[in-house]
């Protein structure tokens, strides 16, 4: 059984995670679609705009961290996003170059796989 404090930490790492969705998918969007980026440098953009507000509101109210050594730990969470950005270019890769998924399905799909890695690393790692 899963336990609640750690399940009340994945609904608000969820939450935050959705804004910073909106973030991701609205920057990605306006570069991909208007500015008429490559997707990828579009999407990398997007992900690590998101990961930058996402490590914020996380370190304020999901974890409640009150480590003094901030740059090691925005560092650690970038690391893991980043890792999660690779991760996130795979299975859209996957999905909508190999597969011919719709791009943003595919994004959508890649984004429940990277909110996983995201928030089980940074539990273990970044703010334990």
């Amino acid at each position: 059984m899963i336990d609640k404090v750690i399940l009340v930490k994945f609904l608000k790492f969820c939450l935050i995670g959705l804004s910073g969705m909106l973030i991701d998918f609205g920057i990605t969007w306006i570069l991909k679609e208007k500015v008429r980026i490559n997707k990828y440098i579009a999407n990398s953009t997007g992900f690590i705009l998101a990961a930058t507000s996402n490590y914020i509101w996380n370190r304020l109210w999901t974890f409640q961290s009150e480590d003094p050594g901030i740059v090691t730990e925005y560092l650690s969470f970038i690391l893991i996003s980043v890792a999660g950005l690779a991760l996130n270019n795979f299975v859209i890769y996957l999905l909508a170059d190999k597969l011919k998924i719709n791009f943003y399905i595919s994004k959508l799909i890649a984004t429940g796989v990277v909110t996983l890695w995201n928030f089980t690393l940074n539990f273990l790692i970044t703010f334990r």
